[in-house]
Protein backbone atom coordinates (compact mmCIF):
# COMPACT_ATOMS: atom_id res chain seq x y z
CA UNK A 1 0.00 0.00 0.00
CA UNK A 2 1.48 3.40 -1.07
CA UNK A 3 2.60 5.94 1.38
CA UNK A 4 3.21 9.53 1.54
CA UNK A 5 6.43 11.04 3.18
CA UNK A 6 6.48 14.90 2.95
CA UNK A 7 9.38 16.86 4.42
CA UNK A 8 10.01 20.65 4.55
CA UNK A 9 11.94 23.15 6.79
CA UNK A 10 10.36 26.37 8.52
CA UNK A 11 11.42 28.80 10.78
CA UNK A 12 11.74 27.88 14.59
CA UNK A 13 9.75 31.15 15.61
CA UNK A 14 6.79 29.90 13.35
CA UNK A 15 6.35 26.31 14.84
CA UNK A 16 3.52 26.98 17.00
CA UNK A 17 1.41 28.60 14.02
CA UNK A 18 2.35 25.78 11.34
CA UNK A 19 1.83 23.17 14.04
CA UNK A 20 -1.80 24.26 14.50
CA UNK A 21 -2.71 24.69 10.87
CA UNK A 22 -1.18 21.19 10.38
CA UNK A 23 -3.03 19.41 12.74
CA UNK A 24 -6.19 21.28 11.92
CA UNK A 25 -6.02 19.55 8.16
CA UNK A 26 -4.74 16.53 9.29
CA UNK A 27 -8.01 16.40 11.41
CA UNK A 28 -10.07 17.32 8.41
CA UNK A 29 -8.61 14.58 6.10
CA UNK A 30 -9.48 12.01 9.02
CA UNK A 31 -13.07 13.06 9.22
CA UNK A 32 -12.76 12.22 4.96
CA UNK A 33 -11.22 9.08 5.47
CA UNK A 34 -11.54 7.11 8.73
CA UNK A 35 -9.22 4.82 7.96
CA UNK A 36 -6.11 7.73 7.38
CA UNK A 37 -3.11 7.28 9.86
CA UNK A 38 -1.94 10.66 9.48
CA UNK A 39 1.23 11.97 11.82
CA UNK A 40 3.39 15.50 11.94
CA UNK A 41 7.07 14.75 13.21
CA UNK A 42 9.73 17.00 13.38
CA UNK A 43 13.45 16.30 13.77
CA UNK A 44 14.87 16.47 17.16
CA UNK A 45 17.93 19.27 16.15
CA UNK A 46 17.79 21.72 19.19
CA UNK A 47 18.49 25.31 18.63
CA UNK A 48 18.59 25.41 15.48
CA UNK A 49 16.68 28.40 13.11
CA UNK A 50 15.51 26.40 10.49
CA UNK A 51 13.44 22.94 11.75
CA UNK A 52 13.30 20.20 9.25
CA UNK A 53 8.79 18.74 9.73
CA UNK A 54 7.47 15.54 7.98
CA UNK A 55 4.10 14.73 7.45
CA UNK A 56 3.43 11.06 7.19
CA UNK A 57 -0.26 9.44 5.52
CA UNK A 58 -1.27 5.67 5.37
CA UNK A 59 -4.04 4.17 5.47
CA UNK A 60 -4.26 1.53 8.59
CA UNK A 61 -4.13 -2.32 6.88
CA UNK A 62 -6.15 -3.95 9.25
CA UNK A 63 -9.41 -1.51 8.00
CA UNK A 64 -8.88 -0.74 4.34
CA UNK A 65 -6.51 -2.50 1.67
CA UNK A 66 -5.94 0.74 -0.93
CA UNK A 67 -2.82 3.34 0.22
CA UNK A 68 -3.06 6.94 -0.39
CA UNK A 69 -3.70 6.89 -3.70
CA UNK A 70 -3.25 9.76 -5.97
CA UNK A 71 -6.76 11.50 -5.38
CA UNK A 72 -5.91 11.78 -1.48
CA UNK A 73 -2.27 13.27 -2.27
CA UNK A 74 -4.30 15.94 -3.95
CA UNK A 75 -6.58 17.11 -1.31
CA UNK A 76 -3.34 17.15 1.28
CA UNK A 77 -1.92 19.57 -0.89
CA UNK A 78 -4.55 21.64 -1.39
CA UNK A 79 -4.97 21.87 2.08
CA UNK A 80 -1.10 21.96 3.01
CA UNK A 81 -1.62 24.96 0.85
CA UNK A 82 -2.05 27.24 4.27
CA UNK A 83 1.21 26.52 5.47
CA UNK A 84 2.96 28.52 2.34
CA UNK A 85 3.74 31.85 4.79
CA UNK A 86 5.81 29.89 7.14
CA UNK A 87 7.89 27.25 4.30
CA UNK A 88 11.45 28.01 3.67
CA UNK A 89 11.52 25.64 0.25
CA UNK A 90 9.49 23.27 -0.71
CA UNK A 91 7.46 20.52 0.47
CA UNK A 92 9.54 17.16 -0.80
CA UNK A 93 6.80 14.41 -1.24
CA UNK A 94 7.56 11.08 -1.46
CA UNK A 95 5.57 8.01 -1.75
CA UNK A 96 6.71 4.43 -0.62
CA UNK A 97 5.20 1.13 -0.44
CA UNK A 98 5.89 -1.58 1.67
CA UNK A 99 8.19 -3.92 0.49
CA UNK A 100 7.37 -7.66 0.16
CA UNK A 101 9.08 -11.32 1.35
Amino acid sequence: MRELFIYYRLRACDAVAARAAVLRFQAQLRMRDRHLVARLLCRSDEGVELQTWMETYAIDPVQATTGIDLTMQAEIEALACVLQPWLHGPRHIEAFVACTA
